[in-house]
């Protein structure tokens, strides 16, 4: 079993070392832009963005189920209920919650809600171009269920299954997909090892009022049927599933400091191969200070460095409320913030 997990080990690691040699193989163009729910790629929570959204070997904690699933049963008390905002690009807002209840005889249980709404804006045509008295809007939403377990004292897996819904103006499509992860704490100064694969499931095909059309065949009013009910025809989109393998390993680790070191590889289908790296500077697991860098080796992204710090403060024994910011610099597109508050019981 450890020569079969080694070898999966070592095959990931070849394939996202030789990005050139994956490229000539298996394809020749990135495939930017051809996938739906592309909500469903951005990360939640300031402690994964701070450390450069690198979480897949991290995930101790309830965003481990966007993250890594897995890695929830691992995670300390009885349960967590977390929150997390941000203002994203051109004015967008993005919301992530989740809660999760720990069963001894079970594993770990979870259900999670991920929303990103676009302001309403003015309909404008070439005819008005100020405005014909309309307006439009658009939103992304999906829900998520999961569990979580550890096979092992060191060793679990988990699965979030979600249902993903977008609108645009009347349109709207729907899908169904499912997170799979694994988490694994080696002997080797407790590296852990988390591997992850995001989103796969069902293709999402708009339809609504806005696709609908009369059509004259013949584009005569007086001869042959005429307004008769039609409708554009609508491809088809996948959704952008993701796979990940993460390492994370606390270099330091003290009476009351510790330096936590962590790097995620990523393969999307929608995109070349990437890698994420992070540390973060914990003092009496109470204050800390994260740094990162997001999407190294992707061309043409604005995505750099990101930074960050967080709170966790001891209410009352078996109670603590989390606090977290994080900022990230996206170039051109200026920055985004992150904030959340959680509470582990």
């Amino acid at each position: 079993m450890r020569k079969f997990f080694l070898l999966i080990i070592f095959s990931v690691f070849f394939l996202f070392s030789n990005t050139n040699l994956y490229s000539q193989i298996f394809r020749d163009i990135t495939k930017v832009g051809t996938t739906a729910g592309q909500f469903l790629k951005i990360g939640p929570g300031a402690r994964a963005l701070a450390m450069g959204g690198t979480y897949v070997g991290i995930s101790d904690d309830i965003y481990s189920v966007y993250y890594n699933p897995a890695g929830l049963a691992i995670s300390k008390g009885n349960g967590q209920v977390a929150f997390s905002h941000t203002n994203w690009l051109a004015d967008i807002n993005y919301d992530f919650a989740a809660a999760s209840l720990n069963i001894e005889t079970l594993g770990s249980i979870f259900v999670s809600v991920t929303s990103l709404r676009v302001p309403e804006e003015k309909v404008r045509t070439f005819d008005f171009p100020e405005g014909n008295g309309q307006t439009w809007d658009a939103g992304s939403v999906s829900f998520g269920v999961g569990f979580a377990r550890s096979l092992t004292d060191r060793f679990s897996i988990g699965f979030h299954a979600k249902y993903i819904h977008e609108s645009v103006w009347s349109s709207s499509a729907s899908g169904f997909a499912l997170d799979v992860g694994t988490y694994y704490i080696t002997p080797f100064n407790d590296l852990i090892i988390g591997a992850s694969v995001s989103n796969f499931g069902t293709k999402m095909e708009l339809d609504g009022r806005d696709i609908q059309l009369n059509y004259d065949p013949d584009n005569d009013p007086f001869t042959g049927p005429n307004n008769i009910p039609s409708k554009y025809e609508m491809d088809k989109y996948d959704l952008p599933l993701t796979f990940r393998i993460g390492f994370s390993m606390d270099v330091i680790k003290s009476r009351y400091v510790r330096v936590k070191t962590a790097f995620d590889a990523t393969h999307p289908n929608d995109n070349v191969e990437y890698i994420n790296a992070g540390v973060e500077v914990a003092y009496d697991e109470m204050l800390f200070l994260r740094g990162g860098y997001k999407s190294l080796f992707l061309n043409n992204s604005e995505q750099s460095f990101t930074l960050g710090a967080g709170l966790n403060y001891e209410l009352n024994s078996g109670l603590n409320l989390k606090i977290n910011y994080a900022y990230g610099d996206y170039g051109r597109l200026k920055n985004i913030q992150y904030f959340d508050i959680g509470i582990v019981f």
